[in-house]
């Protein structure tokens, strides 16, 4: 079966949260049979439709009711969803059609494997923020570490060999997701195209304390992961 023709698109909701309905927009120009979900810790608007409608968004979506917590969200709108390669966003992401296309022509020539977006920070935030784009790709590319606001889309029998999300983790769900990957040698592979996401917390708490707070939780789970793999290699 056509992956490209079988997809679902989960996106966590947050209580109040309301970026989602910018990026339902971005995702008007997928194929008609593209399922959306939004895996909510809240109840299914009452004036849902009339959101839709104003957003330019003419297909239906699947709102799925789920207890509070990304990895959670996740899980569970991957459980809840019908096709067979399941694409997770951020619901501050921002999609254009080119990293649409980007993704469709990486699932046509790379099974079996995690795909992932470059990573482009909005003009919501600082102008340093660049650094980290910067920052992002060499994390990606070189150490093979992409993040979940990086756009994972992976085949379901994947996303199950790995076990999905972690929901007790207190934080980096989707690092630790890679991380299972890595040890799991399931492939990682950029689309070569690009994926937005907001800096407002960047504004919001500082540049550089963001930063260096996101640096040190991303130590504290990589060096961990990091010997785990290096023992599971060298030693059988």
């Amino acid at each position: 079966m056509d992956c490209i023709e079988n997809l679902s698109v989960i996106i966590p909701v947050g209580p109040e949260e309301d970026a989602w309905k910018t990026l339902l927009a971005d995702l008007c120009v997928m194929p008609a049979d593209t399922e959306i979900i939004l895996a909510a810790a809240s109840e299914r608007p009452k004036d849902l439709q009339t959101v839709l409608r104003a957003t330019g968004f003419t297909r239906g979506v699947k709102w799925l009711k789920s207890p509070k917590g990304r990895a959670k969200q996740l899980n569970a709108g991957a459980k809840g969803a019908e096709h067979s390669t399941l694409w997770f966003l951020h619901a501050d992401s921002r999609i254009s059609s080119q990293a649409i296309s980007s993704l469709m022509r990486s699932l046509k020539n790379n099974e079996s494997t995690i795909h992932y977006f470059n990573l482009a920070f909005s003009d919501d935030g600082p102008a340093l923020t660049r650094i980290n784009s910067a920052g992002a790709w060499i994390r990606s590319h070189v150490l093979g570490l992409p993040f979940g606001d990086q756009g994972f889309c992976v085949p379901r029998s994947i996303f199950q060999k790995l076990g999905g999300f972690d929901e007790i983790a207190p934080y980096g769900e989707d690092h630790l997701f890679i991380w299972k990957a890595r040890q799991k040698y399931v492939p990682i592979v950029c689309t070569g195209g690009w994926i937005g996401t907001s800096a407002r917390k960047y504004s919001r708490d500082g540049w550089s304390a963001t930063t260096v707070r996101h640096a040190v939780l991303t130590a504290k789970q990589a060096i961990p992961g990091f010997f785990r793999l290096l023992k599971e290699r060298v030693i059988p």
